[in-house]
């Protein structure tokens, strides 16, 4: 094992034995996250997911009992046939199995890219009920004890995640947030991504593509993208906006803002959302929830790609 290394693994409620956590505590794993999505049977039957709280509650206990000393679970808002019902009855559920760290995602509904998703897209929670699912949840796990981190996760006060967020430590890389500032994350596995701190890289995404390339001693990429100096600068600003809420920039850095960066600060600052000066930016208590659309008005690269791709919904 590495000297301070962590390693952690993601698993399924429905097929991760006790034999399988064992075996991964044995070779150093410690963390284990399990994606629950939601726990009413509706909306499980609706996403093809179907996990009983027995499972899961199984899955977790066998964790702790073998010695993992960190549980996340991912839970989404957003899926078909949601209620404020519903997701409330799962919130309690959570609170009953209570992991460390909770992921609480935006459902991304993209069928251009999912057909399948085109099946329950009337039974969608529009979008004022979306946000009010978010909300509810989101004050479900304040009253249970967790602290919000940042976009989409919340820990426990005692986690050494919500530390970090506390001492300005806190990351962020292409897995989520993290306490470890390293500018090097490998991606393993078809189409997993790499970010070697100037450039990304994507593995080919086909399984059987991507073993035949390994077998003859062929890098998997199929696409990539070296960063020149302007990415270098919005991938900091980004970076420090989702992990600390604020960045300081250069007191000439707004005169290089376009008049339509300039004009949707305006309007975010007019909304509570944010305060900016020539100084730098600093988010709300109110802007945290939407700090996805606030991180995506400096991603230059990103509103160009939307003349040409769809993306998920931020909220």
């Amino acid at each position: 094992m590495l000297p301070n290394a962590e390693f952690s693994f993601e698993g399924h409620p429905n097929n991760t034995t006790l034999e399988h956590l064992q075996a991964l505590y044995g070779v150093g794993f410690t963390r284990v996250s399990y994606g629950i999505q939601d726990f009413d049977l509706k909306v499980q039957e609706a996403i093809h997911r179907i996990q009983p709280l027995e499972r899961v509650r199984e899955a977790t206990e066998n964790a702790r009992n073998v010695g993992y000393t960190s549980i996340n679970f991912d839970l989404i808002y957003g899926l078909p046939y949601q209620t404020l019902e519903t997701i409330t009855d799962t919130f309690e559920k959570v609170a009953e199995l209570r992991p460390d760290r909770i992921a609480f995602y935006s459902y991304a509904h993209v069928p251009s890219l999912f057909p399948a998703q085109r099946v329950f897209e009337a039974h969608l929670p529009q979008e004022a009920e979306k946000r009010a699912l978010y909300e509810t949840g989101k004050e479900l796990l304040v009253d249970m004890g967790y602290e919000e981190i940042g976009m989409d996760h919340f820990a426990l006060a005692e986690d050494p995640l919500f530390l970090a967020k506390k001492e300005g430590r806190l990351h962020r890389n292409f897995m989520g947030y993290t306490t470890s500032p390293a500018t090097m994350l490998i991606g393993l596995g078809n189409s997993s991504i790499s970010d070697i701190g100037y450039a990304y890289a994507q593995n080919e995404k086909d399984i059987d593509v991507y073993k035949a390339d390994i077998h003859q001693g062929k890098f998997p990429l199929i696409k990539g993208h070296i960063q020149n100096e302007a990415d270098q600068e919005v991938k900091k600003l980004i970076l420090s906006i989702i992990c600390n809420e604020q960045f300081a920039w250069e007191p000439d850095f707004l005169l290089n803002l376009s008049p339509n960066v300039i004009s949707q600060l305006e309007e975010m600052r007019g909304e509570g959302l944010l305060t900016y000066d020539t100084a730098g930016i600093q988010v709300s208590a109110m802007g945290k929830t939407f700090i996805r659309n606030i991180c995506a008005m400096f991603d230059y690269r990103m509103q160009e790609k939307t003349k040409s791709f769809s993306f998920s919904k931020s909220i």
